[in-house]
């Protein structure tokens, strides 16, 4: 410290030049071998204080022990492992030092509360860095720390920051550390309600903490905070149950409109539809590899490419379903079901001696992977881009019922086949073309499940079941009904299933779907025309 007010001194009469200041922080360092431990705390305050870039380095060194002083000279360095022998380096430029004994260098001291001052001070330097990620990471930091010494940095970087979400962290970090201080109430109970709004197990805690604050008002407002905050956390709840419903409700919507427009045009009760989404699982699988093996650069675009051959796949294999089976079956539908089933365990063996019988494993694109915070409530990309992707092909479906030639067709089908074939529509054709569409789209489903499930020949059998749940609830053959029941099931589940168990709430939603169809038999939306109402 001496040199240092020599050094101004000196600046002041003109007999030195003003670059000798940056030896401040160099003299700083230099003393950190020397003093009690309290004198210690004030140097790396005042390291930390000049604001150098090399501050947080050598502090952090010092933190994990791996600063000592060379007995030769007193200079600082840091010291690295190598197997059994140890290196030094300067701490000041980082030049080798060459290898060192035990005995040539003295170690420099630090205790629990020491580290403390450590971490507020890195906490402190890296408030101010350029980086955002830095200046997030020593917000939460100084969160964890609660130093009361740290108070001013925290206002000056509030004032400062720019970055919302940066901003909000280093309110929580001062809120925290405003409740280990005897601020006034007033200012501890505002912080008690920040951090009550933040919700969050960290922030509850010092909040529940504060309940025991001898300051009656201060333990009062805590207690109220925690009230309204297991109010708010309640409605997230009921929040991110709905999510997963919906989420729950794009994978059910995707595995039974397919479903739905091969059962309301041809009345096929197909127990092969759930095997037709796992081929366009495998469909996913096999391009993914294939890319992997030949054009590895380009697997980011794997799903993209997998989504019209698992179309094609799917639906290829479902138009030789109906051509070679189900089209000698017509009007004995205990037939159909039996004959279908067959072929569900024909395709499923298949899948196991083409691929065998373990599960296989398709990644997520870069632009699938991940999650974000909307409020208190997690969403993950990949469970969003399926809820999109399950409403793109509902409205594409709707679109081609609507305004295609085929669409016309089938709707026409469906309401009165006799009045169609004698209108002279090739009913026949219609049929193959419809479970073909409805096949292709099972393999849509296919790949979607890809990102949410593992997949494995017996991939399509825990959908079968929901898909036929989907349809009836609905209404049969009624797109829009699929779309409400899917998405009504999904919710439903998905709130049962915290109290009753995945389980007993798919049993509970049985039975529900039983009682309700004793008093509606034909669903939520029933199909109208001259066929359906006979």
């Amino acid at each position: 410290m001496a040199r240092t007010l020599s050094a101004v001194l000196l600046l002041v009469m003109g007999l030195l030049p003003h670059s000798a200041l940056a030896q401040s922080f160099e003299d700083l360092v230099a003393r950190l071998p020397d003093g009690s431990y309290a004198e210690r705390a004030e140097v790396i305050r005042a390291i930390a204080a000049t604001g150098d870039a090399r501050a947080a380095g050598i502090l952090t060194a010092l933190e994990e022990g791996a600063l000592e002083e060379l007995r030769r000279d007193g200079r600082v360095v840091r010291i690295e492992e190598e197997g059994r022998d140890d290196f030094a380096f300067d701490a000041l430029t980082g030049e080798a030092l060459g290898e060192v004994g035990r005995r040539d260098t003295r170690s420099i001291g630090v205790n629990n509360a020491l580290r403390e001052t450590i971490r507020a001070a890195v906490g402190e330097l890296t408030l101010r860095a350029e980086d955002p990620a830095r200046r997030l990471a020593a917000a939460r930091a100084v969160f964890e720390a609660r130093d009361p010494a740290m108070l001013p940095a925290l206002d000056e970087a509030i004032e400062a920051e720019t970055d919302p979400t940066i901003e909000a962290a280093l309110r929580d970090a001062r809120a925290a550390t405003v409740l280990a201080t005897d601020a006034p109430a007033a200012e501890r109970i505002e912080a008690l309600e920040w951090l009550g709004q933040r919700g969050d197990a960290q922030a509850l805690s010092l909040v529940r903490a504060a309940t025991s604050d001898p300051d009656p008002d201060v333990a009062a407002a805590a207690a109220g905070t925690l009230a309204a905050s297991a109010r708010m956390r309640a409605v997230w709840d009921a929040g991110q149950n709905v999510w997963y419903g919906l989420s729950l409700g794009s994978v059910l919507l995707l595995a039974g409109i397919g479903l739905a427009i091969c059962f309301g045009v041809m009345g096929v009760i197909n127990m092969a539809h759930g095997e037709l989404v796992m081929l366009g699982a495998y469909t996913t699988y096999t391009v993914q590899k294939t890319m992997l093996a030949v054009a590895p650069e380009l697997i980011g675009w794997a799903l993209l490419v997998a989504l019209p051959l698992a179309f094609l796949v799917a639906g290829a294999v479902g138009v030789g379903i109906e051509r070679g089976i189900c089209r000698h079956l017509y009007g004995r539908p205990l037939e159909t079901l039996l004959a279908t089933w067959g072929v569900s365990l024909i395709l499923q063996q298949s899948v196991r001696s083409i691929y065998g019988p373990t599960n296989r494993q398709v990644s997520s694109p870069e632009w699938m992977s991940g999650a974000f915070e909307a409020g208190r409530m997690l969403i993950t990309w990949n469970r969003l881009w399926i809820l999109v992707f399950g409403l793109v092909v509902f409205a594409l479906l709707m679109l081609c019922l609507k305004r295609t030639p085929i669409g016309l067709h089938m709707r026409a089908v469906t309401q009165n086949r006799q009045m169609a074939s004698a209108m002279g529509i090739r009913t026949g054709w219609v049929d193959a073309m419809t479970f073909g569409l409805g096949a292709g789209i099972a393999g849509l489903a296919g790949v979607a499940l890809t990102q949410i499930d593992n997949v494995s020949p017996n991939l399509g059998q825990a959908y079968i079941i929901d898909s036929f749940m989907v349809v009836v609830f609905g209404g049969v053959g009624n797109l829009w009904g699929a779309l409400a029941g899917a998405f009504s099931l999904g919710i439903i589940n998905k709130f049962l299933e915290p109290y009753a168990g995945a389980v007993l709430a798919k049993v509970l939603v049985l039975v529900f779907i039983i009682l309700f169809i004793q008093r509606r038999p034909r669903g939520l939306f029933a199909l109208r025309g001259r066929a359906v109402e006979a």
